[in-house]
């Protein structure tokens, strides 16, 4: 399965460990969005960013 992953807030201000993670996970602005597997590693990235992100399941 995977998962649409949109970027809905700004990084400034976050903790660097946040803003890694969010580049780990490929997104690099505000409305970018990427698909990713469904893996327990990537769902702790999510949860970690979770209030700067939009998931979606995708097709």
């Amino acid at each position: 399965m995977k998962m649409k992953v949109t970027l809905v807030k700004s990084t400034a201000g976050q903790l660097k460990s946040i803003i890694a993670t969010v580049r780990g996970l490929g997104l690099r602005r505000i409305r970018h969005t990427v698909t990713v597997q469904d893996t327990p590693e990537i769902r702790g990235m999510i949860r970690a960013a979770g209030h700067m992100l939009k998931v979606e399941e995708a097709q």
